[in-house]
């Protein structure tokens, strides 16, 4: 295998490297090329995913996109059941765009999902446009739409503003086979990368981070093959760097780097990065830490450059000195670092733990990709964790994770739906359930006290001596609530609950024969489906 060491051009590092080229191909001779767009896709124009996945699925293949769809079921593999409920995945891809500088984000699919979409830049405070080239079914079937998506590109591929542009197929243009693999791979020296995140293909907004990830890895691995590229902003590291693969609390690398400093190491990039020039940075690394291990795509851009994959993190006393050591393994660090750097944190892990204990039954479950992660800093706490669900899927690179819960007695599972989820809490009658917010809505209606994994948790560090007793603030807090909810429970005792929850001079009656009958049709309806789909 062949290692790729970028070669930077530090005299340039605040210049785009790449040389301003000419559009070589005219847009009447692209449309020309273009393949034919499938009419049958664009005949619920409008109804974007909810046209059904089967039906999108089939059209996007028909159109050419087999290949791309392929790959995703490849890389992220559904099941037990199709996929969880959860935001639109281009959320996600949406999401690593809006934080990059210098990039611009182009949408293509219908209105409605692009509105919804944009609330994205909105929540986490991007300040930042996004594109978008609306269409109707005529500018589908004749392919003005990727007329229309190449005049954007060039109109707005100015280099003084940005290094690159991303546009994004969603359901219904990946459906109809809208091309974007025609567009230029740069216009005046800015970086054009298209990519499809439908509905239908990418099952979770934390996997289409990864297909936007990748697409850029592969991208800047292309770059250093040809020639010097950006350096880093703040320089090249005098240590051999170890990449982190996954979003994280922003303390989180810091720790890391800490840790690794007696190892001779120092934390480079995150992975998705905040600019262009850290992909190559990113590239340019002894190690690839999988601290989120759903990236397949990205992991692949990194074999391709040689450089080796260690899963897990630093995460607790057991996940800490196990992570020291692969890591140091695979650096070639001395036995002599690799000891001293565990006889220094190790001990102050395990001290920061005992001082903030938490004695609880607790249910974890969530979208994020870092649940096995905090399964296992809330039992080194102390803490009982039964059932671990997560929306992602099972991968090679969370393997250390679940061996390690499983031997402790948790029940891992990929893949989660609502439903097992909901189960988990009735089954096991946890004192808090860590999940989704229809999970925490659930979990308080049945009087169990509750936190949103995303903002409550994800929120904190998790790592090394920082992330040791993090959790337990929150935890405990929320736990020292169940006297309160007892109250509310008791003092609503009487109103009901579902259908007949309120005050009546007559309580509702359930209709069973009324239930029992749209129950009937509501599952011969599924089984149609299922059958269209396995045609």
């Amino acid at each position: 295998m062949n290692v790729i060491l970028p070669r930077y051009a530090g005299a340039i590092a605040e210049s785009v490297v790449n040389e301003p080229v000419e559009a070589d191909v005219a847009v009447d001779e692209v449309a020309a090329t273009t393949p034919a767009i499938n009419a049958a896709a664009t005949q619920n124009d409008g109804l974007g995913c909810h046209a059904g996945a089967a039906e999108l699925k089939t059209a996007a293949s028909a159109a050419g996109k087999s290949d791309i769809l392929d790959r995703y079921a490849a890389d992220y593999p559904k099941g037990p059941h199709d996929q969880p409920q959860s935001m639109c995945p281009a959320f996600g891809s949406l999401r690593v765009g809006l934080r990059m500088r210098r990039t611009a984000t182009i949408l293509s699919g219908s209105a409605c999902c692009v509105y919804g979409l944009t609330f994205t830049s909105h929540f986490y405070g991007a300040r930042r446009t996004v594109g978008y080239v609306p269409f109707n079914s005529e500018t589908l079937v004749t392919g003005k739409l990727f007329e229309d998506i190449r005049e954007a590109v060039f109109k707005l591929a100015d280099p003084a503003l940005y290094d690159t542009i991303i546009i994004t197929n969603l359901c219904v243009p990946t459906a109809s086979g809208v091309p974007l693999d025609l567009l230029p791979d740069e216009i005046n020296g800015v970086r054009i990368i298209g990519i499809d995140v439908p509905g239908f293909g990418v099952p979770t907004h934390a996997e289409a981070k990864d297909v936007l990830a990748a697409a850029m890895l592969e991208y800047a691995r292309k770059e250093v093959e040809q020639g010097p590229v950006q350096a880093p902003r703040g320089g090249k590291s005098a240590r051999p760097t170890v990449t982190l693969i996954g979003e994280m609390f922003p303390a989180d690398p810091v720790g890391i780097g800490m840790m690794l400093e007696p190892l001779g190491l120092a934390a480079g990039p995150v992975v998705p990065t905040r600019e262009w020039r850290e992909l190559y940075a990113a590239l340019d690394c002894s190690v690839v830490a999988a601290i989120h291990p759903f990236y397949t795509a990205s992991f692949r851009q990194f074999d391709l450059a040689g450089r080796k994959i260690v899963g897990s993190a630093p995460v607790g006393h057991d996940g800490t000195e196990a992570w020291l050591e692969s890591i140091g393994t695979a650096c070639n660090v001395g036995r002599d670092k690799i000891d001293a750097a565990k006889n220094r944190f190790l001990p102050m892990i395990k001290a920061a733990l005992a001082a903030k204990p938490i004695d609880a039954c607790i249910t974890v479950s969530g979208y994020e990709g870092s649940e096995l992660l905090v399964a296992r800093l809330l039992i080194e706490s102390g803490a009982r964790v039964p059932y671990v669900g997560t929306a992602c899927p099972r991968t090679p690179w969370s393997d250390t994770d679940r061996e390690w819960l499983e031997a402790r007695g948790t029940r891992v599972q990929y893949r989660a739906s609502l439903q097992m989820d909901l189960a988990a809490v009735d089954e096991f009658k946890p004192d808090l359930a860590i999940g989704t917010t229809p999970v925490v809505q659930k979990a308080k209606a049945r009087a169990i006290p509750s936190l949103y994994f995303t903002n409550l948790i994800s929120a904190r560090p998790l790592f090394g001596v920082a992330g040791a007793g993090s959790l337990a603030q929150v935890v405990n807090a929320a736990l020292g609530n169940q006297s309160r909810f007892d109250e509310m429970r008791e003092f609503f005792d009487d109103v009901g609950e579902g259908h007949s929850a309120g005050v009546w001079e007559d309580t509702p009656k359930e209709n069973v024969a009324f239930r029992e009958k749209y129950r009937k049709q509501i599952e011969a309806q599924a089984k149609k489906r299922k059958a269209e789909e396995m045609i």
